[in-house]
């Protein structure tokens, strides 16, 4: 595969089983998938689009539904699909290590999770780095926030204000995205501050450097209120869920000064950013790189491709803190450790870090070009491919609706787009860092005119 192919044709019609014959729902024999769906998933469960989408197959930067309807894919189930679609080396290296064996837990050796670990290891830039392995984000965090607890004798976590760091009791309770954390209880004394949020809140109208300043500020006042010595804080670099918001650069290394003279360990949640997608960097720390790496960072999604992979990297004396026993059953898996490796020497070999940078520069200035003259969209945010598009009503308040309009909009001009904010007014944009120029052009239009047409029923909608 090269990296800067055209897009894909669609593939030729099948033959025998998944082939283009009637399926069993069109068929009339069972109900359609989304019935089923309904009859045995949780309410919770959230689905995108009035009538939602089956993703069949894909290529590349591309996605094709049960109906045949190819789309160009600027989400990648949820910045996961990180280099492309049946890329065939990560293909190749499941199907290999498949054939060999499947499984063998932690107690065994396993090469390939030492061969991925050393290279983890290396590019993280934690001196005496070691690695754990999950099956996801929210696994990783919830590791490093049992390290960072038992290591500081403390159930005290400092975190941002809007942030997410998934689904499980312990994330769940540090996440200060309000729309992702559906209980008040938690095994966490949390303590919550300014910073991640850059054009909202009581310093938005601040400069950088005071902007800086306030939130450093705020972060001294809580750690004066808080009762003992905090374990760690958690950031996500950009946040994700809550809409690729960043504060200025450097402002975690303000706080880590203010971190070292308490003794408080620095997580840096790289679920999303990590891997080179913010073109600039290869981890979303190093933006703040004056404070040095953090004590722990964690990653998942885009390292797998797919597969299930996560894991946490920390220095050896708080990675080897735990006075217990632990095994992963999952993480660390002999195929999932394979298509990691696979995929990391793709990632490094063709420099998609390099088209990252020069491929999201292209497209945010695109997208700002196109939505010119827009009032619904308030902002367009970014760096590298990992950009937000904000709504906003004519009074400037978020728009969730619009919101909501221009995902359906978007799908129906053939383009999957994210969405995320605190009120879900945040378009979110992350494709395979294998994008091309053209691809990017072509998405910049179809979003445009989305959002068009967003605008336009926005407007009828206010008429009398």
């Amino acid at each position: 595969m090269t990296l800067f192919s055209s897009p894909p044709r669609p593939p030729a019609a099948p033959t025998g089983p998944g082939s283009a014959h009637p399926t069993v729902e069109q068929s009339g024999i069972r109900p359609p998938l989304r019935a089923r769906h309904r009859a045995v998933m949780p309410d919770w469960l959230t689905l995108y689009y009035e009538d939602p989408v089956e993703l069949t197959h894909g290529e590349g930067r591309h996605v094709w539904d049960a109906e045949g309807r190819c789309y160009l894919d600027f989400y990648g189930g949820v910045l996961t699909t990180m280099t492309a679609h049946a890329l065939p080396e990560v293909t190749a290296a499941v199907r290999e290590q498949a054939g060999r064996i499947l499984h063998t837990s932690t107690l065994y050796l396993n090469r390939p999770m030492v061969e991925l670990a050393e290279r983890i290891a290396t590019l993280s830039g934690i001196p005496d780095a070691r690695v754990f392995f999950t099956t996801s984000g929210t696994e990783a965090n919830d590791t490093a926030l049992l390290l960072a607890t038992a290591y500081r004798r403390s159930n005290q976590i400092l975190a941002m204000r809007n942030s997410y760091h998934g689904r499980s009791f312990s994330s769940v309770s540090i996440t200060g995205n309000s729309a992702w954390s559906p209980t008040s209880l938690s095994p966490f004394q949390t303590l919550y501050v300014h910073g991640g949020v850059r054009t909202r809140g009581p310093f938005a109208e601040l400069s950088d450097a005071a902007f800086t300043d306030a939130c450093v500020a705020d972060l001294e006042d809580v750690l004066g209120q808080a009762h003992g010595g905090a374990a760690a804080l958690i950031a996500e670099p950009v946040q994700g869920v809550g809409g690729f918001t960043a504060p200025p650069d450097g402002l975690y290394a303000a706080f880590r000064e203010v971190l070292d003279r308490h003794g408080i360990l620095w997580i840096s949640d790289e679920v999303q950013t990590g891997w080179g997608r913010t073109g600039d960097h290869f981890w979303g720390w190093q933006a703040h790189a004056a404070s040095g790496p953090p004590d722990m960072l964690t990653f998942a999604k885009g390292i797998g491709n797919g597969m299930a992979v996560g894991g946490v990297v920390a220095r050896a004396e708080v990675m080897n803190c735990l006075d217990a026993h632990s095994v992963s059953t999952f993480g660390g898996s002999p195929v999932t450790m394979a298509a990691g490796l696979a995929n990391l020497t793709y990632l490094l070999e063709h420099d998609l870090q390099g088209n990252a940078r020069r491929v999201g520069g292209l497209l945010i200035q695109r997208l700002r070009a196109v939505t010119a003259g827009l009032p619904v969209v308030r902002e367009v945010r970014g760096r590298g491919l990992m950009i937000g598009v904000e709504l906003a009503g004519p009074d400037g308040r978020p728009a969730p609706h619009a919101a909501g309009l221009a995902l359906e909009h978007a799908r129906a001009e053939g383009l999957l787009v994210g969405r995320g904010g605190r009120e879900g007014n945040v378009l979110r944009i992350a494709p395979p860092l294998t994008l091309t120029v053209a691809e990017a052009e072509e998405g910049a239009e179809l979003l445009g005119a989305a959002l068009r047409r967003t605008q336009d029923a926005a407007e009828a909608e206010r008429q009398p």
